[in-house]
């Protein structure tokens, strides 16, 4: 076993390295920043089980990846719904029957004829974040730089905020 002053200094040169994992798993800054607290505090409770002629940045890098499974799992099945009423009525009822959810509070219809009477240059950048595209693909795409392309879906929603503020709770 390494000396606990030589583990904590490896464990803190690969910081860097784990953020970075941690965002490629995560796709979120604050649950990177999570991420790699949890793998830091669990690493350091599990010192004596690291071995000195292993790979430390591997054996790191297992624990992170091992969190996030465990955290994905569990966050899986928290999200289940178990229907318990006697006649499984949520169970049986239509596809096209839905709980009241947030974002069916304002018509479809209104929402896209709202952003259809954008220009174009907000309209098409916002759509294609909307369908689920990645700013640097809009970006590409629209053959702009990455910040204007920001900045327009920015000002594109703020403008639906203000088109719909009065639906607001």
């Amino acid at each position: 076993m390494a000396s606990n002053t030589s583990f904590q200094d490896n464990l803190m040169s690969i910081q860097a390295n784990l953020l970075n994992f941690a965002y490629m798993l995560t796709s979120n800054r604050d649950d990177a920043y999570d991420l790699l607290q949890d793998t830091t505090l669990k690493a350091l409770d599990n010192s004596e089980k690291y071995a000195d002629n292993t790979n430390f940045k591997a054996w790191v890098f297992t624990i992170m990846r091992n969190i996030f499974i465990n955290n994905y799992r569990r966050s899986s099945r928290a999200a289940t719904i178990v229907d318990t009423t006697d006649n499984l009525y949520h169970l049986n009822l239509s596809q096209d029957s839905r709980f009241e959810s947030p974002e069916e509070s304002y018509g479809a219809a209104e929402i896209t004829a709202a952003i259809n009477e954008f220009p174009e240059e907000y309209r098409v950048p916002f759509s294609m974040h909307v369908a689920g595209y990645k700013y640097n693909e809009i970006a590409e795409h629209m053959n702009l730089p990455l910040g204007t392309v920001k900045s327009r879906i920015f000002f594109a929603r703020k403008k639906l905020q203000e088109r719909f503020v009065d639906y607001r709770d």
